[in-house]
């Protein structure tokens, strides 16, 4: 029952369901476009709750999205019950960084065909729209960019993306397989820290087939094919609310 009401919440149903890179690619596509990316529990200084039932009945029956350490958490429950072998690693993000963050990033990682893939719907900004060989120095390109993994001695692997004609890392991890426990510390840490980007103002994002529907703060962007088409600065809390529930299925309000 929980798989078929997980699927149906991204377009999709068990008829779907094969063991091949083409089903992952279609959940990965359909779940980033249906699933917010958002911090709005944060602001509100509600506790993010990392079990699979609560991740469940936020994702699942009260249509909200999370940030990475739900999202991934959530795909990862849905892959390991519909049988696919499911790994979830701690990783640095490290776009945009000049120094070594902490780490801050659930990783997913999923075998299909004997081959590992990193699935990833757990980012708000443009990320890989599709599952990723792991596998070193192969450029791979997806309907948003061409990415390729490394290693590195210290940061283990590395994902790189391609910006004209360089690379530049996008995150790392290390392969020492985390459970769900495991996430709550870092979780905790972007909930509470004053370093944390995540417990400032509305961070909230949601892929489009072409584009990318964005909240940073208080300003609202629609992207589509990489371009700014649509932009509203400085809306107030009423647009806010407005936008959220037209443009990404989610009800909610600041608690005063």
């Amino acid at each position: 029952m929980r798989r078929d009401r997980y699927l149906a919440r991204i377009g999709m149903s068990l008829a779907d369901v094969s063991h091949t890179y083409d089903f992952l690619r279609a959940l990965q596509q359909n779940h980033i476009t249906s699933v917010p990316y958002e911090n709005l529990d944060i602001l509100n200084g509600k506790p993010i709750d990392l079990s699979e039932d609560a991740l469940f009945e936020k994702i699942v029956t009260h249509h909200r999205g999370g940030y990475c350490f739900e999202l991934g958490g959530a795909v990862a429950m849905l892959l390991c019950e519909l049988g696919f072998e499911t790994k979830c690693y701690l990783g640095r993000f490290l776009r945009g960084e000049k120094e070594i963050p902490v780490r801050r990033h659930r990783v997913v990682i999923t075998k299909c065909e004997g081959k590992r893939y990193v699935i990833e719907v757990g980012i708000g900004i443009e990320a890989p729209r599709a599952p990723l060989l792991l596998e070193e120095g192969i450029e791979q390109a997806c309907s948003n960019g061409t990415f390729r993994f490394t290693r590195d001695d210290f940061l283990g692997w590395v994902l790189n993306e391609k910006v004209g004609d360089k690379w530049k890392p996008y995150y790392s991890f290390t392969e020492e397989e985390q459970l769900d426990i495991d996430f709550i510390q870092p979780s905790f840490y972007c909930e509470k820290h004053p370093a944390s980007p995540f417990n400032k103002s509305p961070m909230v994002a949601i892929k489009t087939p072409n584009g990318r529907r964005a909240i940073n703060d208080r300003d609202y962007k629609i992207f589509e094919g990489g371009e700014l088409v649509h932009i509203e600065e400085n809306i107030t809390d009423a647009r806010l609310y407005e936008i959220l529930k037209q443009d990404f299925g989610i009800t909610w309000q600041f608690e005063k």
